[in-house]
C-alpha cells in the first residue's frame, strides 16, 4: 500500500483499508478535478467517474452528498423531492466543514461527519467506476455496489 503525505488522501485510505474490500488509491501525478480530467487520467468514460457532489439541505443546513455519473448533471428539483427539503449549492467553506475535503477532491468516504447520500442508478451500469480520493489527483477504482456498501446511501434516478 503507498503512503500519501496528503491527510485527506490518509483518511481516505484509512476509510478504505477498514472497508476491507481491496480498495486502492492511485495517484495520477496530475489533476483529476474535472470529470473528462479523471477519466482520461484512468483511461475511462467520463460516465465512469463517480463525482462526489455536496448540496446544503435549505431548510436544516445539513449536507447531501450526491454520488453522480460524470456525464450526468443532477436535477436539483427531483433530488429535493426525494429528500424532502430544497437544495442550495454549497460553498467551499460548507463542503471542507461538512466533509473535511477540498472541492475537487471529495471522496465518497472518509468524511468527517456522518452525511447522507444519493448514488446515481446509472453508475450500475459499469463494471468498475473510479472516484476520488480526498486530492484532485488522487483516485480509487470500485464496482458500483462497494458504493452503496461504504456510504449507505440509497441508489436513485438522480439526472
Amino acid at each position: 500500500m503507498a503512503e500519501f503525505t496528503s491527510p485527506t488522501v490518509r483518511r481516505v485510505q484509512e476509510a478504505l483499508a477498514a472497508l476491507g474490500l481491496g480498495h486502492e488509491i492511485v495517484d495520477l501525478g496530475q489533476s483529476a478535478r474535472t470529470v473528462v480530467d479523471a477519466a482520461r487520467a484512468v483511461g475511462c468514460r467520463v460516465d465512469q467517474i463517480a463525482k462526489s457532489l455536496v448540496f446544503r439541505l435549505r431548510e436544516s443546513g445539513r449536507p447531501l452528498l450526491v454520488v453522480a455519473s460524470g456525464a450526468h448533471r443532477v436535477n436539483e428539483a427531483r433530488v429535493a423531492g426525494l429528500v424532502g427539503e430544497a437544495l442550495e449549492r454549497a460553498d467551499a467553506d460548507f463542503v471542507r466543514a461538512e466533509t473535511g475535503f477540498a472541492i475537487g477532491g471529495v471522496a465518497p468516504v472518509g468524511h468527517v461527519k456522518p452525511v447522507t447520500t444519493l448514488i446515481d442508478e446509472h453508475l450500475f451500469t459499469f463494471e468498475e467506476i473510479w472516484a476520488a480520493a480526498g486530492h484532485p489527483n488522487t483516485v480509487f477504482r470500485l464496482r458500483p455496489a462497494d458504493l452503496v456498501t461504504m456510504t449507505g446511501g440509497r441508489v436513485t434516478a438522480v439526472k
